[in-house]
């Protein structure tokens, strides 16, 4: 397998901007921002291989001082290709950011050229005065000569804050959002059908670093048996390093991202799983804590139920999948191949397999039928959003709604189920959905549609005409194919 996969939208993204600076001489920035290990400096390398020209590839390392930063991004400087003389590049270094940038300026091309900070956050953490050396640099240095800048990080807050309207660099970047693999990436690079590429896109959220150790062709659990007696394997390293790289200490937001993990979902649940012997976790303590993951971080999502109503309780899952599975089970299971017995953690994996792929596929499939909604491909040409509805007793729970807005709808124009399951979806399924969407505020039985989201498709004894759409594996990949 190539150790390059899919992208092609954003290595087109950065061709583009490198085209203006090759048309107009003059200077473009990006903004890249992306969690850990979804590939941001994998794209960025491969762009820079592709382009032909010459480029300087800068990353910082956490815990720097600014002189251990200037001199490191000044050793890179020397040692590529970039400088039309190297002797130009200073040996030592001050620790000073306008002076390393001035350095760069003095030794960069005539001709096209592109400069590569990574892991940006960490210099702005390590020097306060490092935003503002970047803006005057940029402005005063490099903006007019023809060179692409390329600013990387995984700190999506901080690099939020980077081109926020209050903050030097406001206005001079183009910023842009790498997330994980898709699906149909997945299924392409790996030659897998349309179902085994959504489980590995379940168990690997996407993240090449695990992608590119799974075998072409090979099933979902035929992988996760495969990788059961390695405890360090990517599939728990991966998700290991990034838990451990977020929260680095056993404190407060660590006993909550793991709850949630675990299959805490709500407030309250999630409060009395990372409380201690004192009780619950006041709500006061929680609450900031659940929004800096969900609203900095972005290492917990947040779902409300939709209806033209507002509606409660909002339920917390952790975003990414590989993570997810990783405390749900891996981390169980990496547990037994250390203690040397794989065969106890294959059962273990064999054991809650379906039961975690049943819930972990739903913001999959709603997803999946988002985009398709968006690109008009539903028969609901009105849909903009799709989530699912609870009531605050969880009876019932109604996986698909489909509607004008979210959380609080105009219109309800479909509401689901998703059955993620070997048996097909049968009439006894379609009764409980009926019985469960005329719950819905918002839902007409007599405009509304019926979708059914299944893995193995519908039963023979189902009249197809009772359902207004049918959403297979396949239809999953399309929806990122459109």
């Amino acid at each position: 397998m190539d150790d390059f996969i899919g992208r092609a939208a954003e290595l087109a993204l950065l061709r583009k901007r490198l085209a203006l600076v090759e048309r107009t001489g003059k200077g473009a920035a990006v903004a890249l921002r992306g969690r850990r290990q979804v590939g941001k400096s994998r794209l960025v390398q491969e762009f820079c291989n592709r382009a032909g020209i010459p480029y300087v590839f800068s990353a910082a390392t956490k815990g720097a001082s600014p002189v251990e930063a200037v001199a490191n991004f000044l050793r890179d400087l020397r040692e590529s290709d970039l400088p039309t003389d190297t002797a130009l590049v200073p040996t030592s270094a001050d620790g000073s950011w306008p002076n390393a940038f001035r350095a760069l300026a003095a030794v960069l091309p005539a001709r096209p050229c592109v400069v590569v900070l990574d892991e940006l956050p960490w210099l702005s953490e390590q020097d306060g005065l490092f935003d503002g050396a970047l803006q005057t640099a940029w402005d005063r240095l490099l903006s007019s000569r023809p060179v692409l800048l390329l600013l990387l990080g995984s700190d999506l807050h901080m690099m939020e804050r980077l081109t926020a309207y209050d903050r030097p660099f406001y206005g001079r970047a183009d910023t842009t959002v790498l997330g994980p693999l898709n699906p149909a990436d997945l299924a392409d690079a790996l030659g897998l059908p349309a179902a085994d590429a959504v489980d590995a896109h379940l168990i690997t959220g996407g993240l090449p670093g695990v992608v590119r150790t799974w075998p072409h062709a090979m099933p979902a659990l035929d992988f996760l048996r495969q990788e059961a007696d390695d405890p360090a394997a990517p599939v728990f390293g991966v998700p290991e390093a990034a838990l451990a790289a977020e929260f680095p200490n056993p404190d407060l937001s660590r006993r909550v991202i793991e709850a949630v993990g675990a299959g805490d979902r709500t407030h309250a649940n999630i409060a009395a799983t990372a409380g201690s012997r004192e009780g619950a976790l006041p709500s006061g303590t929680l609450s900031p804590l659940l929004h800096r993951m969900t609203e900095e971080k972005r290492i917990l999502a947040i779902d409300e139920p939709v209806s033209t109503r507002p509606g409660k309780p909002a339920l917390y899952r952790v975003a990414d999948s590989s993570l997810r599975l990783y405390l749900g089970i891996l981390r169980a299971v990496q547990e037994q191949a250390r203690r040397g017995l794989p065969d106890a953690g294959t059962r273990l994996i064999e054991r809650r397999w379906t039961t975690w792929r049943g819930r972990a596929v739903e913001p999959l499939v709603r997803t999946s039928l988002e985009f398709s909604a968006l690109a008009g491909a539903l028969p609901w040409p009105e849909v903009e959003a799709v989530g699912g509805w609870w009531n605050r007793r969880f009876d019932p729970e109604v996986d698909l709604v489909g509607a004008d807005r979210a959380p609080v709808a105009g219109r309800v124009l479909f509401a689901g189920s998703t059955k993620w399951l070997a048996s097909p979806f049968g009439t006894h399924d379609l009764d409980a959905l009926h019985r469960s969407a005329r719950q819905i505020p918002g839902y007409d039985s007599a405009t509304s549609g019926l979708v059914v989201a299944t893995l193995s498709g519908i039963s023979p004894d189902l009249d197809p005409r009772s359902v207004d759409l049918v959403w297979t594996p396949g239809d999953v990949l399309d929806a990122w194919r459109r």
